[in-house]
């Protein structure tokens, strides 16, 4: 099932996506699309440890990415006001400046989750089938 939807000046992007597929009960999820605008925005780039923060004006040009209970995996093309596009994995904190239209896939019939990797190191996404709902 997919889920469009909008979201407001002021609103964490992050925080609002994982909000948005708790409230279908769910608990897997991919973001097909997203465009907007941030202000700020923070992105890591491939193989670095820290988070950039952009200040200023950032058009979100495209956006997708795994939802989870246990965290989300999300990656983004961003312009900086100088209309240089940046991407990379999109960070914490990210907060909308005049709207964020996104369209998320709800994946019902699955769990994700993230654990750990020996071969990466880090927690990676874990797919399960979700167990039947049983009537009392």
């Amino acid at each position: 099932m997919t889920l469009p939807i909008r979201l407001s000046p002021g609103q964490d992007l992050r925080k609002a996506i994982e909000l948005a597929v708790s409230a279908q009960g769910c608990e897997a999820a991919f973001v097909l699309s997203g465009i907007g605008s941030l202000a700020p925005a923070f992105i890591r780039f491939a193989g670095a440890d820290q988070v950039q923060r952009i200040d200023g004006d950032v058009e979100l040009l495209a956006m997708s990415g795994t939802v989870s209970r246990q965290g989300s995996h999300l990656h983004a093309a961003l312009a900086d006001p100088g209309g240089r596009v940046l991407g990379g994995h999109l960070g914490h904190g990210c907060i909308v400046r005049t709207t964020v239209e996104l369209v998320l896939l709800l994946l019902r019939e699955w769990t994700f989750s993230r654990k750990p990797d020996p071969l990466t190191g880090f927690n990676e996404l874990a797919i399960e089938p979700r167990a039947p709902e049983t009537g009392s």
